[in-house]
């Protein structure tokens, strides 16, 4: 006759497999992290003012170029012209989900103030509690 020995289960998990693809991810997202641009480059106004400060890794950036055309930093294609309104329902879209995500205005110089501004009233519609403006450094 045969004794069967129970054998003791085991109660612990192997990390060492998750830490290996932790550090894999944290790689890729170094090497990405250089490469992300956002939004579409403008000739923003030269002002001397406060850097905004955020613990938020996202920030809504509405861009105006000097065309008049709305560009906005997330998305499916952010180099991709929108609408005014196309514009708004994303950031609405993004405000329900994170509600406290910092929206800013990044405006070229030589687009009409109305424009700006139109925009701004837009974004507050859309559920932005407050919407900045960005500028360059003033250098001299």
């Amino acid at each position: 006759m045969y004794i069967r020995r129970r054998r003791k289960r085991v109660s612990e998990i192997n990390v060492v497999p998750y830490i290996d693809v932790m550090l894999v991810l944290l790689v890729i997202f170094m090497a990405t992290a250089q490469v992300v641009t956002q939004g579409v480059t403008v000739d923003l106004p030269k002002a001397e003012a406060q850097t905004l400060e955020t613990e938020q890794e996202t920030i809504l950036i509405v861009s105006i170029s000097n065309e008049g055309q709305y560009f906005l930093n997330v998305g499916d294609n952010p180099e991709q012209a929108m609408q005014a309104q196309e514009v708004a329902a994303l950031v609405k879209t993004r405000l329900e989900i994170a509600p406290q995500t910092p929206v800013v205005v990044n405006g070229d110089r030589s687009v009409s103030y109305e424009k700006v501004v139109d925009m701004m009233v837009l974004l507050q519609n859309s559920g932005a509690e407050s919407v900045g403006l960005m500028t360059d450094p003033n250098q001299g």
